[in-house]
């Protein structure tokens, strides 16, 4: 039996839902038109947490993420920084290395470039090379392969040092899966095109914050409270460059707990956040 799953005969214990450590990053680019572009993906309607939602690429920090062999592939960043830009005693690098993984398992964006150069790899070019790497998408998924190997055997290393750390959140006591979720901001690659993996998420689409947050607004777009407020951030920059420099100057954000708000009979009705008059 799963741990994820208590039996159906067994009563749910919210306190004893394991809180998960996970990485999220909004891939931006600029539009000629839309100005500031932020691509989202929509999770399945199968999906235990958040069906049916847009979300930005992102899940589980996994084993795989936390190799002793990090710091070697990665730029201009090694576990004790990231570990101190997080407000953790150590294993801060995995999560920026889950959030390039995710990215690339979910969405088909690799940040990484060649060792023989400074410019992210490109895909659009060989035939050959883009599909190789989405066979090693795929075996990254699986478990096949971890991102240290597809670096050693492509000659790659991750721009971990052009993502940056902009928000975290921990899902709220008393839904079936909880998250640590540690949210990041990249440039999307110029020769990279994101998709969904048609698996986990099943649409996606380049769209500026303020629509958005319109077209959630309008009900178009269902989304959980971390993303709204992430394209909250997003929303005042006309620019990925704007949008990059206000997140190198955040520092370590507080952590946000929402809280379900339920009736006399225990049902969810609503979400309290906190400075709310009902967060309590």
């Amino acid at each position: 039996m799963s741990a994820d799953k208590p039996s159906a005969d067994a009563p749910f214990d919210p306190a004893a839902v394991p809180i998960r450590a996970a990485a999220t990053v909004m891939l931006v680019r600029d539009h000629p038109i839309n100005g500031l572009e932020v691509f989202m993906l929509q999770r399945t309607l199968a999906a235990v947490f958040a069906k049916g939602m847009y979300v930005f690429p992102g899940g589980r920090v996994d084993a795989n993420d936390n190799e002793d062999q990090l710091e070697a592939v990665c730029d201009g960043l090694d576990d004790e920084e990231a570990s101190a830009l997080l407000g953790i005693p150590n294993g801060g690098l995995s999560y920026w290395v889950a959030a390039i993984r995710e990215c690339f398992e979910e969405a088909g964006v690799l940040l990484a470039r060649p060792t023989s150069s400074n410019e992210l790899i490109r895909f659009d070019t060989d035939t050959a090379l883009q599909n190789r790497f989405n066979v090693a998408r795929h075996a990254i998924h699986d478990g096949k392969m971890s991102l240290v190997e597809l670096c050693a055997t492509e000659n790659l290393r991750l721009v971990t040092d052009n993502i940056h750390y902009v928000s975290h959140w921990i899902t709220p006591l008393g839904e079936p899966r909880r998250f640590d979720t540690r949210f990041f901001i990249a440039r999307a690659p110029e020769a990279q095109e994101p998709l969904h993996d048609d698996n986990e998420t099943i649409a996606s689409l380049w769209v500026s914050p303020i629509e958005a947050l319109e077209r959630h607004a309008r009900g178009d777009l269902a989304m959980i409270p971390p993303t709204t407020s992430n394209l909250q951030f997003l929303a005042p920059y006309a620019t990925a460059n704007e949008a990059l420099k206000a997140a190198k100057k955040i520092g370590i954000p507080t952590a946000i707990l929402p809280k379900l708000k339920t009736d006399a009979e225990g049902k969810v009705i609503g979400i309290a956040m906190p400075g709310d008059a009902d967060y309590n």
